[in-house]
């Protein structure tokens, strides 16, 4: 009868060390992850300011098209003037339901005969004289068109609140792109030098045209 050989002993596997990543690696991770994801979560937008900048570095474009205007006039219904005074917000949601006007309600004044409502919208502006003691007013509005539109959006003109948002949204995710992209060049050897030369010399011809152009 064959003496049963006991099997051999496996050696304890040793407790996993958590060795802790080196900082530069850390870094190039979370750098390349933001500026993968914050490009692509803002693509659109920043080819729309993109677009929008190049048209409006040639403003002869959105100006060829002749605006279309209107030249209303009417009378305010009754409860547009209490205690002395216009109601501004009355005069506006009128002027809104009945003819159409739209924008942000820009300046409004009165005087003892006269009082002025403007509203002021992208590509939009609108103008209401009124006339104090019968009530009579006369409307001019004026539409530029689609490239005056965008341009206006771009500048933030006649905007509400939400897209002023947007625009700074939009800056401050331009900067951490740049500085991810600026993080990325300076960890990766390879291009750090021909990276750092590139950038140089883009800022030096910056410099350059705008000397230039002054």
């Amino acid at each position: 009868m064959l003496n049963s050989v006991p099997a051999p002993k496996q050696a304890a596997r040793p407790a996993k060390v958590l060795a802790t990543k080196p900082f530069k690696t850390q870094l190039y991770k979370y750098a390349r992850l933001a500026h993968v994801y914050l490009s692509t979560a803002t693509l659109l937008v920043i080819l729309f300011f993109s677009v929008t900048g190049f048209l409006l570095n040639h403003p002869d474009w959105s100006s060829a098209k002749e605006p279309v205007t209107q030249d209303l006039s009417g009378t305010l219904p009754d409860g547009w003037f209490k205690n002395g005074q216009i109601d501004w917000l009355r005069v506006a949601e009128y002027m809104r339901h009945e003819h159409d006007v739209h924008g942000q309600v820009g300046d409004y004044w009165s005087d003892e005969t006269t009082g002025q409502l403007n509203f002021t919208g992208p590509g939009y502006t609108a103008d209401v004289f009124i006339d104090l003691p019968t009530g009579d007013y006369s409307l001019y509005s004026e539409s530029q068109g689609l490239l005056a539109f965008i341009n206006d959006l771009h500048k933030g003109h006649g905007t509400g609140q939400g897209w002023n948002w947007t625009i700074d949204a939009t800056a401050i995710f331009l900067i951490l792109i740049s500085l991810s992209g600026l993080v990325l060049t300076l960890l990766l050897k390879k291009l750090r030098n021909k990276g750092l030369v590139t950038m140089i010399i883009g800022g030096l011809l910056s410099f350059v045209i705008l000397f230039l152009a002054l």
